[in-house]
């Protein structure tokens, strides 16, 4: 057994011959007192880990963690090579890999230091033939804090992807990342249950090497989780500038929530280039499968409190999906077609038909080209929505149709700034006029859309 497996055991001997009967039963229920180790990008992984002598890399963090501990990264630039991939998982070169496991009562941590900045550049690593995963997550019960990639690049010219965050574990934590300015898909989630991924930004990430370099696979988010990937959820992020799509979850499994999060200009490039799909919420969609390989059943994902704004092509996009979806109190602006619920036969997943089996409830869009597309109204459950009511909206129903709200920076705990565009100005017709999907609403009935006015 080596030394740091046996330290519990030992540490339980000495309490028991000094401690009365009882005390130590005690103590035995009690953990060690939880550890924090240090990353710096002066640091070596020689040092102790200390804050005054700290590792170098987040890898050698891990190496020294158990449940309950703490690896802190110091702020600055951790600029990384190919020297430093951690390992191989099929096409992938992956960066840092976090493979160890904490519990569910002591996860392990990696946070960025309170104050301090931690910023990932990976335009330097560039393994020939090899797409690139900057940190791929195996292991459950962690929590990833305050972390910044760059950088991350493509090299392959045929079809392929990298990625800034892959996960593959279990009951993860995902807390204020910024995955930007690189080639790859900013978050991706291909397996694993029971996940969070809660106020995080995916920005200006286009892949300009790949299939003529029009960056038709670059998602901010990506959702695509096998089965078994059940109860995960993206909570408060944001989507803008991605070459392909804000958010898809083509080809899952599983159902899984998008929760009041953002999505804007994706499928443009920072100048408005046109580039790929431009999707806000790509939020469905089994293509290629026979009907016979089709998921049993086909995932319901949820989108719901979420504001989509002028994206290249659809807002809020069904893609082909072969069974319904659940939409609730979005808001959809400027986007060549706001809500676009076209589907797919299952009988062959293969005839394109309007949507069937959605529900759609309290949902506003305004100014879109194309406010409502391919819906078969009458064989879904549709209601309180702009489009099923007697209104007409115009620029006066709102407080700011001001786009610049939507990068304004995060409060200090990570959640969504507060902003006035396409909250309901007083006297709107559309205050009060949705129906209780059990969202909290504060007058005699819920507004539509994503903002809550007050009633």
């Amino acid at each position: 057994m080596k030394p740091a497996d046996n330290a519990p055991q030992l540490h339980a001997i000495m309490l028991r011959d000094r401690l009365p009967l009882a005390l130590f039963a005690l103590a035995l229920l009690t953990p060690l007192a939880a550890k924090e180790y240090y990353v710096a990008p002066n640091g070596s992984d020689a040092a102790a880990g200390t804050i005054t002598a700290p590792f170098a890399t987040v890898q050698r963090g891990q190496q020294a963690a158990e449940p309950g501990d703490t690896v802190m990264i110091r702020g600055g630039t951790y600029r990384l090579s190919n020297a430093q991939i951690a390992g191989r998982e099929g096409p992938y070169a992956c960066v840092t890999r976090l493979t160890k496991s904490g519990t569910p009562e002591q996860r392990i941590n990696y946070w960025a230091y309170p104050g301090e900045q931690p910023v990932f550049d990976l335009s330097q690593v560039k393994p020939v033939g090899e797409r690139v995963a900057a940190f791929r997550i195996d292991g459950s019960w962690l929590h990833l804090k305050g972390l910044e990639v760059i950088g991350v690049q493509v090299t392959i010219t045929t079809h392929t992807q990298s990625i800034n965050f892959d996960n593959e574990g279990s009951n993860n934590l995902y807390e204020r990342l910024s995955m930007h300015d690189g080639m790859g898909i900013g978050f991706w989630l291909g397996a694993g249950a029971n996940n969070l991924v809660l106020n995080c930004d995916a920005y200006r990430n286009y892949d300009s090497v790949s299939e003529t370099g029009r960056g038709g696979n670059v998602d901010g988010f990506g959702y695509h989780g096998r089965k078994g990937s059940v109860n995960n959820v993206f909570r408060g992020c944001r989507a803008w500038f991605n070459s392909d799509d804000g958010y898809d979850f083509i080809n899952a499994d599983e159902a899984a929530r998008i929760e009041n999060c953002w999505a804007f200009y994706n499928g443009f490039s920072a100048d408005f280039k046109s580039l790929g799909d431009g999707n806000g919420f790509k939020s469905g969609g089994e293509a290629g499968r026979t009907p016979a390989t089709l998921p049993n059943p086909i995932p319901r994902h949820v989108v719901t409190g979420s504001v989509s704004v002028r994206n290249k092509v659809n807002g809020f996009y069904a893609n082909h999906h072969p069974a319904g979806l659940d939409w609730t109190n979005n808001t959809a602006y400027k986007n060549p077609t706001n809500f676009n619920l076209r589907g797919r036969d299952p009988k062959d997943n293969k005839t394109i038909i309007p949507g069937r089996g959605h529900h759609l409830k309290n949902n506003l869009g305004f100014a879109g080209e194309h406010e409502v597309a391919e819906l078969d109204a009458a064989a879904s459950d549709v209601s309180g929505n702009y489009f099923t009511l007697p209104v007409t909206l115009t620029a006066e129903d709102f407080l700011s149709l001001e786009e610049a709200d939507l990068i304004k920076p995060r409060k200090s705990d990570g959640s969504l700034p507060d902003i006035q565009f396409l909250h309901l100005a007083p006297g709107s017709a559309v205050i009060d006029r949705g129906v209780d999907v059990g969202r909290p609403f504060k007058g005699r009935a819920p507004d539509l859309g994503a903002f809550e006015s007050g009633g």
